[in-house]
Parts: C-alpha cells; sequence; structure tokens
C-alpha cells in the first residue's frame, strides 16, 4: 500500500468517470422504451431521429469518459509498478548471501517480474472496473424496478445466486493460485541450478535424473495450473445459466403482462437490455475477481521478499 499511496489523487479520476459512465448507459435502455413505444408506436420518424442522436451522443460520452478513466488507471498502474520493482530490487540487493540461498534466484527474478507485473494489471482493472460494475448491477435492477415490479422480481433472485457463485469461486481460488506460483518457483530453481552446475552434472552423469526431476516439478505445475484454471472457469457458465434462467422468465412473465395491457413493448425490451447489463458486467466482474486472486497472491509473495529483509 505504501507504493499506492503516492498515486492516490491520480488513482481518483479513474473510478469517478467509470461512474459518470456507467450512469449513461443506464439511460440507454429508457431512450429504446421512448423510441418503441412512442416512435415507432406512432410511425413518428422525426422522435426516432431525434432520440437516436440522443443515443449517438450518450455512446459518445460514454466513450470520452471510458478513455479518461482508463488513462488515469494505466498511469497509476504503471506508477506503482515502477516503484514497486525499484524497492524490490534495492532490498534483494541489501540480502545476505545465505537469506539468497534460501530464498532462491528463481523466486527473486520471478517476483519482480511476474508477481509484480500480476499487481500492475490487478490495479489497473480494478480502478476500471470494481465500481462500475457493482453500479451497474444494482443501478439496472433498480431501474427496472422503477418500470415493473413484478418482472424486476427476478432480479432480486438472480442478483444474490450469482454473488454468491462469484464469491464462492473467488474464495476457492486464492490458495490454489498460491500453489501454482509455488510451484512455478520450485521448477524455475531446478532449471537455474540445472544452468549453474552444468559442468558437475554432466561429470557425474546426473543428466537422466536432473531431467526426470525437473519433468517431475514442471508436470506438478502443469497439473496445478489446469485445476485452478478449471475452477475458475466454472464461472462464466455458471452465471450464463443463471442470467438465461431469469431472463426466460422475465420474458415470459412480461408477454403475459404485454397482452394484458399492463406492460408496453419498449418496457419489457428495457427490462430485457438491464438483465443483459447485468449479466455483461458480471462477467466482467467475475474475470476481475479471478485477476485479483491472482494478484493478491501475488502481492502476499512480494511481501514475503519484503519482511525478510526488515527481519534482518
Amino acid at each position: 500500500m505504501r507504493f499506492f499511496i503516492p498515486y492516490v489523487k491520480v488513482a481518483i479520476p479513474a473510478p469517478l468517470f467509470k461512474m459518470f459512465e456507467a450512469v449513461l448507459e443506464l439511460f440507454v435502455p429508457l431512450v429504446m422504451t421512448a423510441i418503441i413505444d412512442v416512435g415507432i408506436e406512432n410511425g413518428d420518424k422525426s422522435f426516432i431521429l431525434k432520440h437516436g442522436l440522443i443515443l449517438v451522443g450518450l455512446g459518445a460520452a460514454g466513450l470520452l469518459m471510458s478513455v479518461t478513466a482508463q488513462f488515469f488507471a494505466a498511469k497509476t498502474a504503471v506508477g506503482f509498478s515502477k516503484d514497486l520493482k525499484s524497492a524490490l530490487f534495492r532490498k534483494i540487493q541489501t540480502l545476505s548471501f545465505s537469506e539468497l540461498d534460501t530464498v532462491g534466484n528463481a523466486t527473486l527474478i520471478n517476483r519482480m517480474t511476474a508477481d509484480a507485473d500480476k499487481l500492475q494489471t490487478g490495479i489497473n482493472m480494478t480502478l476500471r472496473l470494481f465500481l462500475r460494475s457493482p453500479f451497474i448491477v444494482f443501478g439496472a435492477a433498480i431501474m427496472a424496478f422503477t418500470i415493473d415490479t413484478g418482472s424486476a422480481f427476478y432480479f432480486c433472485v438472480a442478483i444474490p445466486l450469482l454473488s454468491v457463485i462469484v464469491f464462492g469461486i473467488m474464495l476457492g481460488t486464492v490458495p490454489l493460485y498460491a500453489k501454482v506460483q509455488a510451484a512455478l518457483d520450485k521448477s524455475l530453481l531446478t532449471a537455474n541450478e540445472n544452468l549453474d552446475g552444468l559442468r558437475v552434472i554432466r561429470a557425474f552423469n546426473m543428466q537422466k535424473k536432473e531431467v526426470e526431476r525437473f519433468k517431475c516439478e514442471t508436470e506438478d505445475y502443469a497439473s496445478k495450473a489446469v485445476f485452478s484454471s478449471k475452477v475458475s472457469s466454472l464461472l462464466n457458465p455458471l452465471t450464463f445459466i443463471i442470467v438465461n434462467a431469469a431472463l426466460i422468465a422475465i420474458l415470459y412473465s412480461g408477454a403475459v403482462e404485454v397482452n394484458l395491457g399492463e406492460l408496453t413493448k419498449g418496457e419489457l425490451i428495457a427490462i430485457v437490455n438491464y438483465m443483459s447489463q447485468i449479466l455483461v458486467e458480471l462477467i466482467k466482474l467475475a474475470d476481475l475477481i479471478i485477476l485479483l486472486t491472482k494478484s493478491l497472491a501475488s502481492a502476499n509473495r512480494i511481501s514475503e521478499v519484503f519482511e525478510i529483509g526488515e527481519k534482518r
């Protein structure tokens, strides 16, 4: 956190502009409702054109907000990563030879490159999506309630189920990614030892044994990586199943209300659009959470290096 604090002022505009973009996005289904219920229903071409231009304006403003937010997010993430890598490199230079031997050169290199890059990407995506996605999810649900309470009831069922799945898988994958990184460190250490001691290995005719050892370690790494990927890959299909089941229920109940005259076609399409927005944002949020679990595992590994220096 001490490397992030200097960039707080630069980071604040990123989620704010993303929130503004989200607000504009929530107005799009309402404009579509007006086009369908008034413009198309009455054959009013000027009304359709006017509201079509409003949609274009909302899209252009949203694009401007998005680009601005991503600029500040990238500037924050890259600056944080630069300071972190510099401090980590300086800390490694202060370690004693016994500490370097205990930790291993391979894992230090891995933590200063791959782990730091994961943290950089995690901060970038968090600033862009962590506030925007929940805001869209709950904002779309509230907007759906203002249109039709009966159809919006399905939002109350779908959102808690989706939240349980997303956070449940997140809690399950955090320790898995830590094990994957540890297995990668082990295989890199073996490769580094073999390169450093190549002449000794050849002198004692240990090539086959070392090849077998490296093969076992890489297979262990591969199995752990595949298993963690299988667990995290459950997110998208499970969220798709729940959201599409909710869409079917909304369309069925909405069609009945349209026939009874209690709901217009444009309002039904707006509710479906809000559910679609929730689906898209939850998929983004799920991907972000997977990325955050990897970043947290990397953050712990980097912290371990700083702690070694502090203990000494």
